[in-house]
C-alpha cells in the first residue's frame, strides 16, 4: 500500500458537525460485576457525545470544524463549550437550553474494557430544533462537508440531510445506536458516508449481522451502498472492520490491542476518515488511517486523544 506522506491539503472550508454533546461517565470493574451491590471500579469522566467527539477529533488534525449541539444552561454545559472551544472547534451556534441538563453518557465497562451496559440522558438535544437549523443555514450551506449523529429529533435530522444535500454539500452520518438507527432509513440515498457498528447495520439493512463472518459483513456493506450511500464502513469491534464503495470494497481485520475504554474509539475513525476524504487520501488508505485512530483512542482513557496528529496516526500504522 503506498502512503501519501506529503502534507494533505487542508480544505479551507469548515466541516460542519451537528449532533449530541454531554459528559461521559465511565466506570471500569475492577472484578465480574456484581448485582444488588457496589462494585469495585475506576470512574472517569470527560466530556464527549458522538458529534462532540467527531469535532474534536477533527480540529485535533488541524480541519476546520464548526459544531452545531446543544448544552444545559448550567455549569457543565459552560465547562463542556470552553474545553471544545480551546480545541480548535468553532462552537459559536451551540445551543443553551434552560430546559434540560447537559447530557450524560454512563457506560459500565468490564476488566477487559468491554462495553457491559450504558445509559444516556439526551434530552438537551432536542433544543436542536429545525428553526434552530435554519438559522444556521448560510454555515451549512458553505461547509465543505457535514456530519450528523441519529441523536438529533427526526425533523431536524431531516432538515439538517435535505438542506446540505439541496445545496451539493456531502453528509456523513452516524447511527449511534441500535435504537436511533432507523432514524437514517429515509436518508440513506442522500449520504455519502454512513459509519455504522454491526447491530447498527443489521437495523438499517433489515439483516442479522455476523460480525465475525466476513462475506456476511460485506455484504452488508454492500448492501448499504446499493441502497444509495457512497462509502458505507462497518465496524466489527474486536474482529475490525469492512467497508465497500461503488467501485471498491475491503475488510482490516482487528488489531490486538488492550482496551483501556471504548468510548469514542469509532468517533475517531468517523472523523479520521472524513479528514482523508476532504484532503484527497484515497478510500483504502484513510480507512487504515481510521483504524489507527481508534487503537490510539481505545488505549486512552478518554473520548478523544488530546495530542492527536496526522504524523501520529502514520507513526502507529501497522497494517
Amino acid at each position: 500500500m503506498h502512503l501519501n506522506l506529503e502534507a494533505p491539503f487542508f480544505s479551507e472550508s469548515s466541516v460542519v458537525v451537528i449532533g449530541a454533546a454531554g459528559v461521559d461517565l465511565v466506570g471500569r470493574l475492577k472484578n465480574d460485576l456484581q448485582r444488588d451491590t457496589s462494585n469495585p471500579s475506576q470512574i472517569r469522566s470527560s466530556f464527549g457525545g458522538v458529534a462532540r467527539n467527531v469535532a474534536e477529533n477533527l480540529a485535533r488534525l488541524g480541519q476546520s470544524v464548526s459544531l452545531i449541539t446543544a448544552v444545559g444552561d448550567d455549569q457543565m454545559g459552560d465547562q463542556l463549550l470552553e474545553l471544545t472551544a480551546s480545541a480548535g472547534v468553532d462552537t459559536h451556534a451551540a445551543v443553551r437550553s434552560s430546559e434540560w441538563p447537559t447530557s450524560t453518557y454512563l457506560a459500565v465497562i468490564n476488566a477487559r474494557g468491554e462495553l457491559q451496559f450504558a445509559l444516556d440522558d439526551m434530552r438537551a438535544v432536542t433544543a436542536i430544533t429545525p428553526s434552530i437549523i435554519n438559522s444556521q443555514k448560510e454555515l451549512i450551506e458553505a461547509a465543505s462537508m457535514v456530519f450528523v449523529d441519529a441523536n438529533l429529533p427526526k425533523d431536524s435530522l431531516r432538515t439538517a440531510v435535505n438542506m446540505a444535500h439541496k445545496a451539493g454539500i456531502p453528509v456523513c452520518a452516524n447511527p449511534t445506536s441500535i435504537s436511533l438507527a432507523n432514524k437514517l432509513l429515509p436518508h440513506l440515498a442522500k449520504l455519502q458516508m454512513i459509519t455504522p457498528n454491526h447491530s447498527e447495520a443489521g437495523i438499517l439493512c433489515d439483516r442479522i449481522i455476523n460480525p465475525a463472518n466476513r462475506q456476511d459483513t460485506l455484504d452488508a456493506a454492500k448492501s448499504l451502498v446499493g441502497q444509495g450511500v457512497d462509502i458505507a464502513i462497518i465496524t466489527l469491534a474486536k474482529f475490525g472492520l469492512c467497508y465497500a464503495t461503488s467501485e471498491t470494497y475491503g475488510f482490516i481485520p482487528g488489531i490486538t490491542t488492550e482496551v483501556v475504554d471504548p468510548t469514542g474509539g469509532g468517533d475517531a475513525l468517523t472523523a479520521t476518515v472524513i479528514f482523508g476524504l476532504l484532503n484527497q487520501i484515497p478510500i483504502d488508505e484513510a480507512v487504515r488511517l481510521g483504524v489507527s485512530a481508534a487503537t490510539l483512542t481505545l488505549n486512552y482513557p478518554g473520548a478523544v486523544v488530546p495530542d492527536l496528529s496526522l504524523e501520529m496516526l502514520y507513526n502507529t500504522l501497522v497494517i
